[in-house]
């Protein structure tokens, strides 16, 4: 039943890739990767207001980025056409909503920004326009806007393989992270057409990642796109060396955020507070379940 009084507020968080290996390339050109998605306690937030007349508004706008192609709208349309395809409007509307997003996650930063949005969309949308789908059937939605979105809809750190769709929630030790984003704009689809970009990295099993990042080696995993990105982009190598001297830093997924894990929230603000001035940065608490998933 749609409640049209009422606006629900929620929190988009960010993902890390605590390592990232491409292992093959598909014949239709997607790539096959193995990935641990670090959920965070840090991220954008979004409100919807429902309304009765179907219209779906997006404030503020974002620049370069038309509403009609902004993931949140896509994912609000999305669940609209799954409603009229199940439930036929006889004599009566499908519903519309008016969306607030209050920015804080870079864009193209590799940290899950637009997917954690995506998910948030269809999440929220689901319980205020009672639509009644299950997380599984909207992490399926999900998955045609992004690979990354279902992990943001189940609201699990996760171990990801195939193209990011097969997905096992994870349970990982509790750190602090410092995230450091230089001005430097990254395409995933540049990165992944780079002849060389390793795409024949071994599978390993998800017991062997826990085991070694539960005694901090990580010796066996790696950002495959992480040499890619800093031959071109300088500005990213800077700042992976420069975090790297407090504690072993890499890229996340293929955006230009680099990161590294601390052990306690005031070594992490220790660091972050003597970052170099050109480099925007935070600091965020990993979390197993999502902040978003104790509130809907």
């Amino acid at each position: 039943m749609l409640a049209t009084s009422t606006t629900l507020t929620l929190p988009s968080p960010a993902k890390l890739n605590l390592f990232l290996h491409i292992n093959g390339q598909r014949e239709d050109g997607y790539h096959l990767l193995q990935t641990v998605f670090q959920l965070l306690d840090y991220g954008d937030e979004l409100s919807f207001t429902p309304n009765t007349t179907g219209e779906l508004t997006l404030t503020p706008a974002m620049a370069g980025v038309p509403n009609a192609q902004n993931l949140i709208i896509k994912a609000a349309r999305l669940l609209q056409q799954h409603l009229q395809e199940q439930q036929p409007p006889i004599g009566r509307s499908i519903p519309g909503a008016d969306i607030v997003l209050t920015k804080r996650l870079p864009m193209g930063g590799g940290i899950g920004g637009g997917s954690s949005n995506a998910a948030t969309t269809l999440l929220g949308l689901n319980k205020l326009w009672g639509a009644g789908l299950s997380l599984h059937a909207l992490a399926t939605l999900g998955l045609t806007l992004g690979a990354d979105v279902p992990v943001f809809v189940h609201g699990r750190s996760a171990w990801a393989e195939g193209i990011g769709e097969k997905i096992t929630p994870v349970d990982l030790p509790a750190k602090w992270f410092v995230v450091l984003r230089p001005d430097v704009h990254i395409s995933t689809a540049e990165i992944f057409s780079k002849k060389s970009l390793t795409r024949d990295t071994p599978i390993i099993k998800v017991a062997a990642f826990l085991e070694g990042h539960n005694g901090n080696d990580s010796s066996n995993v790696k950002n495959d796109c992480q040499d890619v990105v800093i031959k071109h982009h300088p500005k990213v190598k800077q700042a992976v060396d420069w975090l790297s001297f407090f504690s072993p830093a890499q890229l996340t997924g293929t955006g230009s955020c680099v990161f590294a894990a601390f052990d306690s929230e005031a070594s992490a603000r220790n660091v972050l507070a003597s970052k170099p001035e050109d480099i925007e940065g935070f600091i965020a608490k990993g979390v197993n379940r999502s902040p978003l998933h104790t509130l809907i």
